[in-house]
This record gives structure tokens, sequence and C-alpha cells, in this order.
């Protein structure tokens, strides 16, 4: 998952004000949903989440080898 054009981000604010971060890469429908902190800035929260995201699959690979 080196291509991070691909990869969909979807900010989803809740009625009782709290944020979901979801990361959607549409190729393999792997998809990932992170409720953000109130006091920390959304872009730092979403480039550590992306960091991890796109470390998934290979976490996938070598727990199944």
């Amino acid at each position: 998952m080196d291509d991070r054009d691909k990869i969909q981000f979807d900010l989803i604010k809740l009625l009782n004000g709290e944020r979901i971060l979801r990361l959607t890469e549409p190729q393999s429908g792997l998809a990932l949903e992170k409720k953000l902190a109130p006091s920390d800035a959304v872009v730092r929260q979403k480039e550590k989440f992306l960091s991890a995201f796109q470390a998934a699959p290979a976490r996938v690979e070598l727990s199944a080898a």
C-alpha cells in the first residue's frame, strides 16, 4: 500500500461532537477507524494514523507466515 493518493479519508462528526477518522484503501477493502482526541490537531493525528494504516498489511503478512 505504497500509493497514498488512493487512500480515502473520511472525517465523521458524531451528534455528541466527537470526531472519527476513517481511512479506506479501495482496492483491498481495508478500513480502519479511530476516535480523534479533541485536544490534538487533526492533521497530526491523521499523519500518525496513516503511518499505522500503511503498516497494517505488512503486519498481517508477518502473522500469517
